[in-house]
């Protein structure tokens, strides 16, 4: 415990003894609606009431929310990830906290920095690298790059498990993919290669393969799809499922794009239940594995799609891809046999929320999609794929298709889990060390 940490926690003792001799502190794992308070198992330090008092940190890290790493000193990708202990700039200046009156005043408080006021380098923004304001006069501010150089990568001949490899350390980038275009609901046919994380799940019953639900390569071992697309929960019998990579039709086999793969695993969130139609936390994760063992390989039609960070936001009316081999009008008997895709807008959770839309059916893990004119949006048989937004120059999954009120009804927009609010659920589950 560093010297500050234990003088708070020796001054805190010492004021609720002196209130009152029953009085007792007591350590938990304090939550709250984004999740565990005191991260990196580090502990709360809570009264008997259950008030967090001070965040006790585990050896290597710091900060009021033991969110700093301090064994950091490199970043990946465009470190979105970063969460190492530099509070410098490039010119050697030191960076103003995040979170300070001269950052509030130019607007500029970036909302997805996590727990804890700090003034370490961050990227919350998607920018090049970890950035951070810096004060040039006394009342002015300008943003600069940190000084923090670039991770090395991985020997090839290094001998890592491939579940503990992030999707950077396996040589993968994720969120690529090709710009070629072909003329969901309202929807164009499109090519897997213009979303080759898409993924197709299917279930075995006697000797058939039924398509089930969609979903979206994370990881090489990892598919995230939806939580309701396997109604019997924690007993499916995970023997009967396969998914398919590269699939540009669900009846026809193209054995030069396709992978197939059986499924080892299946996590549904602990807090889905439907049982009331209620779609809340509706998010799965399906571990697979091919005939030899392996895991899904890079190719033009598969490829990974890049993951948000925690409680990542993007701005209503922004525009991103749903796509799916779903039905393609409401009350269509049929799915589509290919894969199509749809241009949707980002909805407001106010608007969405509203009693023009859903009303309160609305939750805060979920976000709403549609066109000005309604004439695109997801279907039946869209369930659990996904929803993809451009941040500069890469693809970014913000929503796993979930619920709506049939299909491109007005004010009747498709609604999709909020990728965002999962991130740390994911890393858990997946045992990945990072998702980038």
């Amino acid at each position: 415990m560093s010297p500050f940490g234990l003088l708070s926690l020796v001054i805190a003792f010492a004021a609720f003894t002196v209130c009152g001799a029953q009085r007792r502190l007591f350590l938990g794992g304090l939550r709250d609606k984004s999740g565990v308070l005191c991260l990196n198992g580090g502990m709360s330090l809570m009264t008997v009431s259950g008030r967090h008092m001070l965040c006790i940190c585990a050896d290597g890290f710091s900060g009021s929310n033991c969110e700093t790493d301090n064994s950091v000193s490199c970043f990946d990708g465009i470190g979105l990830h970063y969460k190492g202990p530099v509070s410098k700039s490039v010119s050697g200046r030191e960076c103003v906290e995040w979170d300070s009156d001269l950052v509030h005043e130019i607007g500029a408080f970036p909302k997805n920095l996590g727990p804890g006021r700090h003034n370490h380098c961050r990227n919350p923004d998607f920018s090049r690298r970890p950035w951070c304001f810096v004060r040039t006069r006394p009342r002015t501010i300008i943003r600069e790059e940190c000084d923090i150089p670039r991770c090395a990568k991985l020997d090839r001949g290094t001998n890592v498990s491939p579940d503990s490899l992030t999707v950077a350390q396996s040589g993968w980038q994720c969120g690529q993919k090709e710009e070629r275009s072909m003329k969901v609901v309202g929807g164009d046919f499109s090519t897997v290669e213009r979303h080759p994380w898409m993924a197709a799940v299917f279930s075995r019953s006697t000797r058939a393969k039924t398509f089930t639900c969609g979903g979206s390569l994370i990881s090489p071992c990892w598919v995230l799809t939806a939580a309701h697309c396997f109604p019997d929960g924690a007993q499916t019998n995970t023997n009967k499922l396969s998914v398919f990579l590269g699939k540009n039709a669900i009846n026809e086999t193209d054995v030069q794009r396709e992978q197939e793969f059986t499924v080892s695993k299946l996590f549904i969130h602990e807090n889905f239940d439907n049982t009331d139609g209620n779609f809340n936390n509706d998010i799965a994760l399906l571990k697979i594995h091919g005939p030899d063992g392996r895991c899904a390989k890079e190719s033009s039609s598969v490829k990974t799609i890049c993951i948000p960070e925690a409680h990542q936001s993007l701005s209503a009316g922004t525009s991103c891809e749903v796509t799916g081999y779903g039905r393609e009008q409401e009350g269509s008997w049929y799915y589509s046999q290919y894969l199509k895709e749809a241009k949707v807008n980002l909805l407001s959770h106010d608007a969405c929320s509203s009693k023009e839309y859903y009303g309160n059916m609305i939750t805060n893990n979920m976000l709403c999609a549609g066109t000005p004119d309604w004439s695109a949006d997801s279907c039946k048989g869209d369930s659990g794929g996904p929803l993809v937004c451009r941040v500069r120059d890469r693809m970014f999954l913000f929503g796993v298709v979930s619920w709506g009120e049939g299909c491109a009804r007005s004010f009747r927009p498709g609604v999709y889990a909020k990728v965002s609010n999962y991130h740390h659920w994911i890393l858990q589950k997946t045992g990945l060390s990072s998702l980038r």
